[in-house]
């Protein structure tokens, strides 16, 4: 969510006029991640976030918004997409597709309790739970072919053991297609700054721009990975054991789920090792530009793998 396009108030006030949502009163870009270019907006109408798809085509788009809008109206706390006078979802701004989506409350929360964690791992199940109706079809886009692809561009940065850790690592992926395990739209990017706490309840879950069909279990895995660990990356038992029974409350894990666990905790790992190690090395120009320490998921990778068997389960 850094600002790779600038967008000037005056370029703004003449793309609003195209919604029903009132005269820009304050515009503010958001210097946090690292995929697209959002701003914070206040119309004369209310509170939005302004979204520039830096990536994101407008033929990828529909799954994206229509996924955000089908849970807006299911109940989840997800962020609805406006839609303007001709009745679109987007449109082009300063040569990007924009959207402009509703503010939720609350604030991200950097230290969570067993008691966020429990929240988060029912939030999960319900948004998993949800999607299910969703039509919408769009492969993981950060799923294992990515892997291979971002593998190739990131391995001549690496020393000589986190190129061996590489790829072992996807050799052993490769082994596992994780086809018997229930699937359906994922959010695959549920960490703390992308779940907001409006006191001890969630009042929004955001950013759903890496979402696609994939295993279920696997955006447990992603969640647990960045909610339920120590600074050092080990597992945190209390806050893991609360995620986990949260959501299985919800939705019961499958027998071939908890068979796979070991496994989808290591392939979410490496997802994110990888994307952190591409966006460190092969960054982007842009303004407030904000990428992560692609060591902190490198640990990760190896706990899961040198302490495979000590995961939480319920």
């Amino acid at each position: 969510m850094s600002v790779f396009t600038p967008v000037t108030p005056e370029q703004l006030s003449a793309w609003l006029k195209h919604y029903r949502l009132g005269t820009l009163v304050e515009m503010q870009g958001i210097a946090a991640g690292i995929e697209n270019t959002n701003y914070f907006v206040t119309t004369s109408g209310g509170r939005y976030v302004l979204t520039l798809f830096e990536k994101l085509t407008a033929v990828e788009l529909p799954f994206y918004l229509g996924l955000m809008s089908h849970l807006a109206q299911q109940g989840i706390p997800s962020p609805a997409p406006a839609t303007d006078r001709e009745g679109r979802l987007f449109s082009e701004l300063n040569d990007k597709p924009a959207a402009l989506m509703s503010r939720l409350p609350g604030e991200a929360l950097a230290e969570p309790a067993p008691a966020h964690c429990a929240e988060v791992g029912s939030m999960l199940a319900g948004i998993h739970l949800a999607g299910q109706s969703y039509p919408g079809r769009l492969a993981n886009p950060r799923g294992p072919r990515w892997w291979r692809e971002a593998a190739n561009g990131v391995s001549p940065f690496l020393d000589a053991r986190g190129a061996a850790l590489l790829r072992s690592e996807l050799e052993f992926q490769a082994r596992y297609r994780c086809e018997d395990l229930p699937r359906g739209p994922i959010h695959a990017d549920l960490f703390r700054d992308n779940v907001l706490f409006d006191g001890s309840r969630i009042g929004g879950v955001i950013d759903f721009y890496f979402a696609g069909i994939d295993c279920l279990l696997f955006d447990v895995a992603v969640t647990l990975n960045d909610w339920c660990v120590h600074a050092g990356g080990e597992i945190d038992a209390p806050r893991a054991r609360a995620l986990l029974a949260a959501y299985h409350a919800r939705r019961p894990f499958t027998q071939t789920e908890r068979d796979d666990w070991p496994v989808l905790l290591r392939s979410a790992a490496l997802r994110f090792w990888l994307s952190r190690l591409y966006d460190f090395y092969l960054p982007r120009p842009g303004e407030l530009v904000h990428a992560h320490d692609p060591e902190h998921f490198r640990r990760i990778l190896r706990l899961r793998i040198d302490h495979a068997g000590d995961a939480p389960w319920v």
